[in-house]
């Protein structure tokens, strides 16, 4: 429970997740902290690969995390669990993906692919119950039992991601991970599916952590909304209130790329065009930091404080503007600013792969794998240079080993 009384389901705090090791680790997630309340709808929206997707699989237990925590009931089920509560993770939180193609089964029936996990959990108490179960799941999703003995590729998008709504609602999960579930569907689709989870959750109380990039939508269907950019978290805040004091500049460039459904007024919008380069985080460290009213920013002392004082005015901040017919806008300079690491990687030559196969030959021919280092060097080939260089450094250091050995081996022959 929290200060006010509301229970926390799940709470991810200061989590890490990083892909590869060494040189070649990318963090795509750093110091991800939110809760998620029973009951409700808590949004994650940012830009593609912002780590939107990271999250909800660590949720699940698919990506593990470097540092940091995820709690479920309290209950710590990142890293290492038992098995009992590794299976009470999996009966209790599902997730609904993306892709309704590739998440479904090609060579299963409807039947088997919604039946999949309550044979997994014997959540039946006999074949006729069984039936019943998958019967009245496809009928809620909007589909017919006739479809049961179909495979996946003799449906649309929207009736295969119906199908993957049914998989996940049929083993009655506490907590629904949605993955952009509307993303790849006609917008007639979206309406539908859309209101089948909001139905869903008023008949069985499910809580949803929903994934998506447009805000308009996630207007429609959310309680809380958290914004990502870049792996760091940069705004939690309720629905209505992120919308009426988009208080970090990443979320008032997300508000104003919304559509509006008036092609005069869009056609005058005047795009609001982030540009990380305006945070001087060098001295000052950021935080992601309580101003009041439930909101959550990321910044560093100074922008905080301003931050709090647009908050406290009180006054709704206007992320959307129309500017006057014939009237000439301000040309911003949308010069991008990229960090070094970012800056470095855009210099990096086409086929600068380091290649195992380069330490492996300049392993074998440790001379030639120094001359060819020499030259990637200098042709600032950088990955590659590497991989020789190590290839060769072991490779001579196995013939001095080896030489060593010959050496002592001959003075025990001689003496």
């Amino acid at each position: 429970m929290d200060e006010n009384g509301r229970e926390i389901l799940l709470q991810v705090k200061n989590v890490d997740i990083t892909f590869g090791k060494g040189d070649d680790a990318v963090k795509a997630v750093k110091n991800a902290s939110f809760d998620i309340y029973k009951g409700e709808t808590f949004s994650l929206v940012g830009e593609s690969g912002s780590g939107k997707t990271t999250i909800g699989r660590a949720v699940i237990r698919v990506n593990p995390c470097s540092a940091g925590e995820i709690l479920y009931k309290g209950v710590k089920i990142s890293g290492k669990i038992p098995h009992s509560l590794d299976r009470e993770v999996i009966r209790n939180i599902q997730m609904v993906f993306q892709d309704p193609a590739a998440s479904l089964n090609e060579r299963a029936t409807v039947d088997y692919i919604v039946s999949e996990g309550l044979y997994n959990f014997h959540l039946y108490e006999n074949e006729a119950d069984r039936v019943k179960k998958v019967e009245n799941m496809i009928n809620e999703v909007g589909l017919l039992p006739e479809h049961l003995t179909r495979y996946p590729h003799e449906f649309s998008g929207g009736q295969r991601q119906r199908i993957g709504l049914a998989r996940a609602m049929v083993m009655e999960p506490e907590l629904v991970v949605a993955d952009e579930p509307i993303s790849a569907l006609d917008v007639s689709i979206r309406a539908q599916v859309l209101n089948l989870l909001k139905k869903f959750q008023r008949e069985k109380q499910v809580t949803y952590l929903f994934i998506a990039h447009d805000l308009s939508i996630v207007r429609f269907i959310s309680d809380r909304i958290g914004v990502i950019y870049k792996g760091n978290i940069v705004e939690v805040a309720d629905a209505e209130e992120l919308f009426n004091f988009p208080l970090h500049p990443y979320t008032h460039s997300l508000i104003s790329a919304i559509p509006i459904p008036d092609p005069q007024l869009e056609k005058n919008k005047v795009l609001y065009t982030y540009d990380p380069s305006i945070h001087d985080y060098s001295v000052d460290k950021p935080e992601f930091v309580d101003i009041g009213h439930n909101h959550f920013v990321y910044g560093n002392k100074k922008e905080i404080k301003e931050y709090k004082a647009l908050r406290e005015k009180g006054e709704p901040l206007q992320p959307i503007t129309i500017r006057k017919p014939g009237e000439k806008v301000k040309e911003e300079n949308h010069e991008v600013h990229l960090s070094k690491a970012e800056d470095e990687f855009l210099k990096t030559p086409l086929h600068d792969t380091g290649s195992i196969w380069y330490k492996v030959l300049s392993f074998f021919f440790p001379i030639i794998g120094i001359i060819a280092a020499m030259v990637y060097k200098k042709k600032q080939y950088y990955h590659n240079y590497k991989a020789c260089k190590q290839g060769a450094l072991y490779g001579f250091a196995v013939l001095a080993v080896i030489l060593l050995i010959f050496i002592i081996a001959l003075i025990l022959v001689v003496l």
